[in-house]
């Protein structure tokens, strides 16, 4: 009689295993004890023993493939025997089951969410229905953040329908479509699946019972009443421009971009498109005057709102989908990468002298960061191994210079990336920074501008830290760690006499960047920022 061999879960957190090596082929004798395959589960590579005496007569995952736990793995059975009653029966009821145990996980997360397949059977004419986007590679499932239509609001196209919080960042997220909001798929604060009913728009009155059960409102009735009128008067009492005191630029893509060619702050530009939008034409007129006509720009509040201590009261925060992720990948890196880390100390006497001559400019402004990143980013050139990263069975150089900036946000922290930063001045540096710290610290970033680092920088010096340590951005193979500039005595040609120090710190994993490279990119890097001409050569 035929066995049929699952795949085991071999740990409390495998869900599913990838068979490393077949010790046994189709045919072959197997005993009790007998060694059937080595089992990659997401801990270790185990050995898989049988626990049956007969023929292998069939495998049911090919070498180097994964399978769910409890999917068929192997049928072990007499020597000719006829198992196409289990190979067509058997298997399929296995990934049946294991499909029943995800889905009755999913549904868990996803709050009941709608699916396209539940609402597709009779769509009345002119109903769209709007499904959760995916708005990153690795976004499995998004989070409203907040709805800005609610349900008989009018919808045109491009209006602002939701804030969409992905495993990245909190994105707008645009209608397509004419129309009336008729259905809310996904509730404030819920959860929902990629491709799962997020609303609905049609024309005003139609029918969508048989579209599918609306949701559970997550608002009272007189809540929306309450939000429309509330926003009406924001919009009366805001004046049409883009000022510093609203949560985020609103700016058009190719605006951006020119501004940031020009080294434009766009916090000092007033936008003459919809609602304020920065759009090319004010990039195009922008005089720096306009600055000096506006109040100096604030700081954005970014700072975790702080809790206050109750003696013998605990309390809890639920964390937000970013923290988890953030959580999640920081924790990867550390027990996966083998990190070591090298200091040096930089004397920043000459790059002060430089950054004062550079800010002396009419329109010009850079920070000591700025300098960092510029000369990190010359510095990769030299040393493209430590501009790479480790791939399983290869190491891939990078063909670009992507350098991540680490941002604090309330959520905890994450890493805008500047593009080509080898090919950037101090002013489209100062100016891209500034522009992603801001938008970051508010929820304005795009997804597409936290991917494709290759290295990054963490910034701790304005808190008066003089050095520190930091997890290296994965897939990256390092990671700077920038500390305070700190007045100090030196030896200078045999006298003591007081310097500016500051303090650097590299980690680096070293499945890619041994440690005489790591140390040859600081050299190359110290000599840079102790002699910021030598950038030009």
């Amino acid at each position: 009689m035929a066995e049929v061999i699952t795949m085991p879960r071999l740990s409390d957190t495998m869900t599913e295993g990838k068979v490393a090596k077949w010790h046994k082929n189709v045919g072959d004798k197997v005993k009790e004890g007998d060694i059937l395959a080595e089992i990659e589960t997401d801990k270790a590579v185990q050995d898989f023993e049988s626990e049956i005496n007969g023929t292998l007569l069939y495998i049911g995952v090919e070498e180097g493939s994964a399978a769910a736990v409890d999917s068929v793995l192997a049928i072990i059975g007499n020597e000719g025997e006829d198992i196409s009653g289990l190979t067509g029966g058997a298997a399929a009821p296995a990934a049946g089951g294991s499909e029943e145990k995800k889905s009755e996980e999913e549904s868990k997360t996803e709050n009941n969410a709608t699916s396209v397949e539940q609402t597709t059977a009779e769509v009345p004419a002119g109903v769209e229905i709007i499904t959760m986007p995916r708005l990153s590679d690795t976004m499995t499932e998004g989070k409203v953040a907040k709805w800005h239509k609610n349900v008989g609001d009018t919808v045109k196209e491009g209006d602002l329908l939701a804030e969409i919080e992905t495993d990245k960042a909190v994105q707008d997220f645009e209608s397509e479509f004419n129309g009336v909001l008729l259905k809310q798929g996904v509730e404030e604060g819920g959860a929902a699946p990629v491709d799962s009913v997020l609303a609905i728009i049609g024309p005003e009155g139609t029918d969508i019972s048989a579209v599918g059960a609306p949701k559970a409102a997550a608002q009272s009735p007189e809540k929306p009443a309450e939000q429309k009128t509330e926003a009406k008067a924001e919009e009366k009492a805001a004046p049409a421009v883009n000022s510093t005191s609203s949560d985020r630029v609103a700016i058009s893509p190719l605006a951006k971009k020119m501004a940031q060619d020009k080294g434009v702050d766009i916090n000092s530009v007033n936008g003459s498109g919809e609602n304020g939008r920065i759009v090319k034409k004010d990039i195009e007129n922008y005089q720096p005057s306009q600055a000096q006509a506006q109040p100096a720009a604030s700081a954005p509040a970014a700072a975790q709102v702080a809790l206050s201590f109750v003696q013998g009261e605990d309390t809890e925060t639920p964390n937000s989908q970013v923290r988890n992720i953030i959580a999640k990948r920081l924790a990867e890196s550390k027990f996966s990468a083998p990190h070591y880390y090298l200091m040096v100390e930089i004397n920043m006497d000459k790059a002060i002298e430089a950054r004062k001559e550079i800010n002396s400019l009419p329109d010009t402004k850079i920070s000591f960061n700025d300098m960092i990143i510029k000369a990190t980013a010359v510095a990769l050139r030299k040393h493209p191994q430590v501009n790479s990263s480790w791939a399983g069975d290869k190491v891939i150089h990078r063909g670009n210079i992507n350098v991540g900036v680490a941002v604090a946000i309330p959520d905890g922290l994450v890493v805008p990336v500047l593009k080509n930063t080898d090919q950037m001045n101090y002013t489209q540096i100062s100016a891209a920074v500034k522009d992603m710290a801001t938008r970051a610290k508010n929820k304005g970033l795009k997804a597409n501008e936290m991917e494709g680092s290759t290295f990054s920088v963490s910034n701790l010096g304005m808190f008066g830290i003089e050095t520190f340590t930091s997890i290296i951005n994965q897939p990256n193979s390092a990671i700077l760690s920038v500390g305070a500039i700190i007045e100090k005595p030196i030896v200078k040609n045999g006298q003591i006499v007081v310097g500016n120090i500051m303090k650097l710190s590299l980690a680096c994993d070293h499945r890619v960047v041994d440690g005489a490279t790591g140390a040859q990119f600081l050299q190359t890097l110290k000599t840079y920022l102790e002699s910021p001409l030598t950038l030009l050569l």
